[in-house]
């Protein structure tokens, strides 16, 4: 199936800013391009929060700030 942007910003935005949705609750093919958004998109006080609040896991965390080096 395709990724779509719109999907994508919004499964981001669901997880990490609201935290109605967990990264695997999204369909497979969707976990590294919403890692990916999050980095490029959210500044890293929202990102800490999203772990402070344990919307995403350490592992997530780390994955996510791997995109924001890149």
């Amino acid at each position: 199936m395709a990724v779509l942007s719109f999907r994508t910003s919004s499964y981001a935005r669901d997880v990490y800013l609201y935290g109605n949705r967990k990264i695997a609750d999204t369909p497979t093919e969707y976990h590294e391009p919403v890692k990916e958004y999050a980095a490029n998109t959210f500044n890293q006080s929202q990102v800490d929060d999203a772990l402070t609040k344990t919307y995403i896991s350490q592992t997530e965390y780390d994955e996510t700030m791997a995109y924001k080096q890149v």
